[in-house]
């Protein structure tokens, strides 16, 4: 397995809970996980993330939802159409649906499709 020089790992209040959005809801994949440490490794296509039940060892101070107060996560996917019909064929309610926005870099205009998905723990 081939790991990417940054991969974000996120505090989760309930790593059961977690697993089931990443996995069933969003398409991750378990790469794998230690169980006894409440840990799993996850991708999709090219994105890695971590996912730790909170333990009290890398909380640096008071955790209170959202947990994911000031960061975001981009992760690439194909047909932004599909995957947010199928997301709310499983019940979720996308945070903000899909929008166009417009990026400048180096003189070029990009143009993007996007969708704001929020997860249990409120990490975007």
């Amino acid at each position: 397995m081939r790991f990417n020089q940054l991969v974000p790992e996120l505090s989760v209040s309930d790593i059961e809970n977690s697993k089931r959005f990443y996995t069933d809801v969003l398409g991750f994949r378990i790469e794998y996980e230690r169980v006894e440490d409440k840990f799993a490794f996850l991708s999709l296509g090219e994105a890695q993330l971590m996912i730790n039940e909170i333990n009290g060892h890398w909380e640096t101070g008071k955790l209170e939802y959202p947990l994911g107060r000031g960061i975001n996560f981009q992760i690439e996917i194909n047909h932004v159409e599909e995957f947010v019909a199928r997301i709310k064929e499983k019940g979720e309610v996308p945070f903000k649906d899909i929008f166009t926005s417009k990026y400048r870099c180096d003189g070029i205009c990009y143009v993007e499709k996007e969708v704001l998905i929020q997860d249990p723990d409120g990490y975007l």
